[in-house]
Parts: structure tokens; sequence; C-alpha cells
């Protein structure tokens, strides 16, 4: 007997993160219901998204090309590089700051535990950059999980046997906060990171 195309869809939907049975069901009743353009649209995204989208052979981030677009962007400096843990954290510094530099994507973080090793994120394609010409700032903006902190000490390290100069994202409190509010490990790292008060 064929499977049942709502449920299909009601399946399909709960692969995203964070939605469950329930709102499964919203979205696929409001896409039949009162959207249908919008959902044909959307699997047209989604099919050719699953079919076209690759890494970059540069930086490692999502492209439909051999390189992605920041790579591809001559107006960018190519001598500073920001290292992230996910495509997420690409986007999540280029719709907040003004970076004009360049970045290298994980894909994850070292994690001896689970087997991943230098080789699974690439770091040997990030060394290879490293050592060309023009490479003079690092920046490392890993999480700050025991594992983001190893992958941190990894990155400072290979960086320093080609002379570059590493930066990390400061962090601490965050912006508005209020110490009685903020988490024992975010305030002691904020207190031992912190920085001068310039007049």
């Amino acid at each position: 007997m064929a499977s049942d195309p709502f449920d299909e869809l009601l399946e399909a939907l709960r692969c995203l993160p964070g939605v469950g049975a329930r709102s499964a069901q919203r979205m696929a009743l409001e896409l039949l219901e009162r959207d249908r353009d919008g959902g044909s649209r959307l699997a047209r995204a989604l099919t050719v998204a699953m079919r076209d989208i690759t890494r970059c052979s540069n930086c490692r981030n999502f492209t439909a090309d051999t390189l992605c677009r920041i790579c591809r962007d001559d107006r960018r400096s190519d001598k500073v590089i920001c290292v992230v843990e996910s495509p997420g954290d690409v986007l999540a510094i280029e719709q907040a700051t003004g970076f004009d530099g360049r970045y290298f994507v994980l894909l994850g973080r070292l994690s001896p535990l689970d087997g991943i090793g230098p080789e699974d994120l690439g770091l040997d394609n990030l060394e290879k950059r490293l050592a060309e010409a023009g490479v003079s700032e690092l920046i490392i903006a890993t999480n700050t999980t025991v594992e983001g902190e190893s992958t941190a000490y990894y990155l400072r390290e290979m960086a320093a046997r080609h002379g570059i100069r590493v930066t990390r994202l400061a962090q601490g409190v965050p912006l508005g906060g209020e110490l009685e509010h903020t988490d024992r490990s975010t305030l002691a790292h904020a207190f031992s990171s912190r920085l001068p008060l310039h007049r």
C-alpha cells in the first residue's frame, strides 16, 4: 500500500531542527490551505540546493561554485583569515560586523573522543593558506566549549609556526547584560580576559 502524501510531508518537515509533530502539522496545513505557490517554490529551492550546493574549495563555506562569493570578492583582504566552526558562523559575522577579510570553515571542532582530528576539519588546507605569503592575522572564532578551546589552542600553535599573529574573539558579559544574571563561567571568563579602559 502506497504511503500517504500528507504523512510523508509531515515526516519530511520533522527533519528540520526544532520541528516536532505539532509544528510540522501547522507548517503542512499552512502550505496546503493558504500557500501552495510558496510550497512549490520551497520544494524547487530545496531540490536545487540539495543537488547543487557544495563546499568552497578554498574556505569550505557553502557555495554552488568552485569558490564561494566571499573568496571570489577581490575587495576583501587576504591578510586576515577568520576561522569559524560552521557556515552559520560566517552568516552571523557577515550580518553583524564589517569584517572584510577571508574565512576558513572547520565544519566542526577537534574532538579526539569522537574521532574528529585535524584532517577531518581540513586543517591541512588551512596550513597551506597560512604558509602562503600575505596572511598576517588569524582570528579564532570557535565556540567556548571544551572542544572549541582545544581547537583554538591547536590553531594558535599552527599560526605560531608560520609567525602569524593570532587573535581570539572577545567573550564575556553581553552588551546590556547585568552581572547578577550572568552565569558563573561567563563571568569568570570575562573577569580573566578583562581589558584596559582607555581615556
